[in-house]
């Protein structure tokens, strides 16, 4: 029973944060004027791609929290936490500050966080990784997205 209520928590929380971030920073006006590339993806995208990826999140940290305690289990769930983190902050940079060009440097940095996240995941539990792969991609996808928003817009931080 132990197991189920930290599954909930970790969905609560990826959740959580997802929801807090898109509420406290909503794109707005300013992205909506913003120059955008053709295959720039349509509002109605993000919403149910953010809500699978923090499920498939919450799932591979809980993984990995089930599996017998070792080094690499604690360390890969601290990482986790600091992607999860700096998941949070990529929206506060971009939408809240208007600060393309600071949320891209947060971006390459997130990204590498979660490669971490992934390498110690895999010596924990491999189907957590797989669980975090659709998330890489999409991390990978927004920052050539935000690149070249950021590019399109003046290239400013």
């Amino acid at each position: 029973m132990r197991s189920v209520g930290y599954l909930v928590f970790f969905l609560l929380l990826c959740l959580g944060v997802g929801w807090l971030s898109g509420t406290l920073f909503p794109p707005g006006e300013w992205y909506a004027a913003m120059a955008k590339p053709a295959w720039n993806p349509p509002a109605s995208v993000f919403a149910p791609v953010w809500t699978s990826l923090y499920i498939m999140m919450a799932l591979a940290v809980w993984l990995v929290w089930r599996a017998p305690i070792s080094g690499y289990r604690d360390i890969g769930i601290r990482w986790w936490y600091v992607q999860l983190a700096l998941n949070a902050v990529w929206s506060a940079v971009f939408f809240g500050l208007h600060r393309p060009g600071w949320a891209l440097a947060e971006l390459t940095l997130l990204w590498v966080v979660l490669m971490i996240t992934a390498v110690y995941f895999w010596r924990v539990h491999r189907v957590a990784t797989m669980l975090l792969v659709p998330y890489l991609a999409w991390v990978s996808f927004a920052w050539v997205l935000n690149f070249t928003l950021w590019r399109l817009n003046g290239g400013w931080f």
